[in-house]
């Protein structure tokens, strides 16, 4: 099928040959851009480290003396391949992005277009803003966190020294940004159902108690076992859904107003059909 968006039926065969198509885009680019990524794996495992180094400075230590090690020899190298599928697929989501809206949008109304597409601007852009509160504070305030319980040694202790391994300090950033990530779309989450009328600001104030006690609960399911990041995540959650109640009353604005211009509409129209 072309690539242009058609707005027709189209019989379950056509559907399936076109939901074919979008996969094998977005397959084709997700495999580009892990090829790409894999190739600078080290590279950008090296970016990753820099928030660690960060922390190393933070805690007052010696940042030439911050080393990362692996305990099994082919260790590194999965670690360079989830490095590449995680670049791989932030770099590739836009083109994801774009073929999910392709499949979508012959089943959507011109209005239900206009409305959608903001949002799936909006998703990447408050996800990378969640990943780079991760990569720019938590993660060095985290580590810091944990460089701070190490133990010089002295007159009966012994020293302990925080040596992380590549993959768990991997594993760590990449839970925390997709943690993060996901928070940062409880905006557009509820706009949208409050596009649909599945839920209201009001009914959102209302669930506000339950929502921060969830808000907690969460952060200590997706963050590692620590106050600090559990309660980094809380916070930024609970101000996000103070932001949602207010995109959904903005919505609920919107919608009286448009009521509002369709009603005058049917009124002139009635008023022209008397005349």
């Amino acid at each position: 099928m072309s690539g242009d968006i058609e707005d027709k039926p189209q019989p379950l065969i056509e559907h399936l040959m076109e939901l074919r198509t979008r996969l094998m885009w977005s397959i084709g680019a997700f495999f580009a851009a892990f090829i790409v990524c894999f190739i600078f794996a080290k590279h950008l495992f090296n970016a990753l480290v820099v928030p660690y180094k960060w922390a190393v400075q933070w805690a007052n230590l010696d940042v030439s003396k911050a080393q990362l090690i692996y305990t099994a020899p082919q260790e590194f190298f999965f670690t360079q391949v989830k490095v590449a599928m995680f670049g791989g697929l932030v770099i590739a989501f836009p083109i994801i992005a774009a073929q999910i809206y392709k499949f979508v949008a012959p089943g959507l109304y011109k209005n239900e277009r206009s409305a959608f597409l903001p949002f799936l601007i909006a998703s990447p852009i408050l996800f990378l803003m969640g990943a780079g509160l991760v990569y720019f504070f938590f993660t060095p305030m985290v580590m810091w966190f944990f460089l701070t319980m190490q133990q010089a040694p002295g007159e009966g202790d012994v020293a302990i020294s925080l040596l992380p391994k590549v993959s768990e300090y991997l594993s760590l950033i990449m839970t925390l940004v997709f943690s993060f990530g996901l928070v940062f779309q409880l905006p557009v989450i509820t706009t949208l159902l409050a596009r649909v009328g599945l839920l209201t600001s009001d009914w959102l104030r209302e669930k506000r108690k339950f929502a921060i006690v969830m808000a907690f609960v969460v952060a200590a399911v997706l963050t590692p076992p620590d106050p600090m990041s559990q309660i980094g995540l809380a916070l930024p959650t609970i101000i996000l859904y103070e932001i949602a109640i207010y995109a959904a009353r903005l919505v609920e604005r919107q919608r009286a107003r448009d009521a509002a211009t369709e009603a005058e509409g049917s009124q002139d129209v009635a008023k022209t059909d008397n005349v």
